[in-house]
């Protein structure tokens, strides 16, 4: 299993970390910079990344995620431009109102809090790092358009939907498309309120924090994320 937090409200395993479940149905040996760009596929990039252990051949695995995520996302706004130019004849929806302030419970402050924050901090800095428009430095702005979230989700399920096409800007639908994805397939239930981090500006960092934890336990559950020791 990997590394959770059996310490505070998830603990402190992170460190234990070892790696996710690899298919056996990848590509084997090392790659060249021309064989990783054919690669089409970015669920096989992603399992390649995961087993790999040499320094240049993450470098370049990397570089080929990025790669072919930019592709598709060039090739998805090339695609939807004709949509586009049609449907702004038509007017924008009406934005519903927004519901009352959510305030989430506070966090329990234990010796070392601290520590497992910024482990968990690291891990989802480390899941999301080939995904372009995500640079995850803390538990409050770096969520705030649910690109972030989206990415993390996409990053175990990534035939749930296309990355590519996330707009930044469209917050709601963001924040949507990760939590019913989060809940349908790994069971975590939506402990965010959507209207409530739409009418901030940046969310309570306590609030992302408990539902990354609540996302994080449920992969090991699900047998997503392997750790030496369970919680």
């Amino acid at each position: 299993m990997e590394a959770g937090p059996d310490e505070g409200v998830a603990g402190a395993v992170f460190a234990n970390e070892t790696s996710e479940t690899n298919p056996s149905d990848t590509p084997s040996g090392i790659l060249n910079s021309q064989q990783l760009s054919a690669i089409e596929d970015e669920e096989v990039l992603n399992k390649l990344l995961d087993k790999a252990v040499d320094f240049d051949e993450r470098r370049m695995i990397r570089a080929a995620l990025r790669d072919l995520l930019k592709k598709k996302r060039v090739h998805s706004q090339l695609s939807a431009s004709t949509t586009n130019s049609f449907t702004k004849t038509t007017g924008s929806m009406a934005n519903p109102a927004m519901a009352p302030a959510h305030q989430c419970s506070p966090v329990v402050a234990e010796p070392n809090m601290k520590n497992v924050k910024q482990m968990l901090l690291d891990w989802c800095r480390a899941k999301t790092e080939p995904y372009e428009g995500v640079d995850i430095r803390n538990f409050s702005s770096s969520w705030s358009d649910g690109i972030a979230f989206c990415a993390l989700v996409h990053r175990f399920f990534p035939d749930a939907f296309e990355y590519s096409i996330l707009n930044p800007n469209a917050r709601k639908d963001n924040f949507e498309l990760a939590f019913s994805t989060a809940e349908r397939l790994a069971d975590c239930p939506p402990l965010l309120d959507v209207e409530d981090l739409l009418r901030m500006r940046e969310p309570d960092w306590k609030c992302v924090y408990t539902y990354i934890q609540e996302f994080y336990r449920c992969l090991v559950e699900k047998g997503l994320v392997k750790t030496k020791k369970k919680l």
